[in-house]
């Protein structure tokens, strides 16, 4: 049960969380007024994506991309829940916007955030490190002085952004996805109350692999050595993929050996930079978290125990349409 129960995950969205297993996904989000809107979706993943997912580093790219392709979905969700049912972002008519203008501009969004990600967390640090470089030895120390460069970047964007009170309550919810996470592996009650204890803190965060690119970056980055300008910037970008994929295997070891007490000392820092992409979150964080995991739990075969909660849990479509009331939130699995 313990291997099994590795393998959940998800993210947080807008006033949501989204929870995903290896066949399903569902997507919970917290209405208005109090209710609590799920859309559940199968992966059914292909054969070939089956056997990608045991090649080393190849699955660490391909998780990457699904992660991204998954995320961007329960975000059009999240965000089409809010268009249909918070008042102020309907339009006159009393609508959303369309499903395909929001999915395409969600998607236009994530395309330019991921191009300004790389000039800013990639390009920005290399140019900076390039100035440096006149008074700096163009070995490793040059190196390091850019890997710095890109820490602190990183560090002072999730400073400012966490800042702002939207972004806020997402990290609101990103804490109650690992409380609720950590609760299903540790064996406790899928529970506000059970979950509520546990820490905001998770070994398998994709924040901590974001500090664990930038660590990989300086040692790859240094076996390059100095060369042009031009060379210096194409790999910088040709080798983000073998760094992602590199930082993918370190997640999965981290993960799996967090037990033993060397290594919860090397991924201190990894945990560390969770406080700022974390909150402590509230009850009804917390039980919408719990609503999205025992939904998935239940569609991929788990025996669950009844939920109780306090708000109706509505099935929705992937347009935020209601399909049905009071979902069986109770019912167990194999019932």
């Amino acid at each position: 049960m313990a291997d099994e129960r590795a393998i959940y995950g998800g993210q947080a969205v807008l006033e949501g969380v989204m929870m995903r297993g290896v066949r399903h996904m569902a997507t919970a989000v917290r209405l208005p007024d109090g209710r609590i809107a799920v859309w559940e979706e199968s992966l059914d993943p292909a054969r070939w994506a089956a056997r990608v997912r045991r090649i080393p580093f190849v699955r660490g790219v391909f998780a990457l991309w699904e992660t991204l392709v998954l995320g961007v979905r329960a975000l059009v969700f999240s965000a089409q829940v809010a268009m249909r049912y918070d008042p102020e972002l309907q339009d006159e008519r009393g609508e959303g916007t369309a499903s395909g203008s929001l999915r395409g501009l969600l998607w236009g969004t994530v395309a330019l955030s991921l191009a300004l990600s790389v000039g800013l967390f990639f390009l920005l640090p290399l140019g900076l490190a390039s100035v440096v470089a006149r008074w700096v030895s163009t070995g490793w120390a040059i190196h390091l002085v850019e890997g710095t460069l890109r820490l602190g970047i990183l560090l002072g964007y999730l400073a400012l952004i966490g800042r702002t009170a939207d972004i806020a309550r997402v990290f609101g919810y990103h804490g109650a996805e690992h409380k609720t996470i950590h609760a299903w592996e540790q064996g406790s009650s899928l529970s506000v109350e059970a979950a509520r204890p546990y820490s905001v803190l998770h070994p398998r965060c994709g924040t901590g692999f974001l500090l664990i690119v930038v660590a990989l970056s300086v040692v790859v980055f240094a076996f390059l050595g100095w060369p042009s300008l031009l060379w210096r910037i194409v790999s910088r970008v040709a080798l983000i993929p073998v760094i992602a994929a590199l930082a993918y295997e370190v997640i999965r070891l981290g993960a799996r050996w967090y037990r033993l007490w060397p290594v919860r000392v090397l991924l201190w820092p990894s945990l560390a930079l969770q406080r700022l992409t974390t909150r402590e979150p509230d009850d009804t964080m917390l039980e919408t978290a719990v609503v999205a995991l025992h939904r998935v739990l239940v569609a991929e075969g788990q025996s669950v125990p009844a939920l109780e909660i306090g708000r109706p849990v509505i099935v929705v479509d992937s347009l935020g349409a209601e399909r049905s009331q009071a979902v069986a939130v109770g019912r167990e699995a194999g019932e």
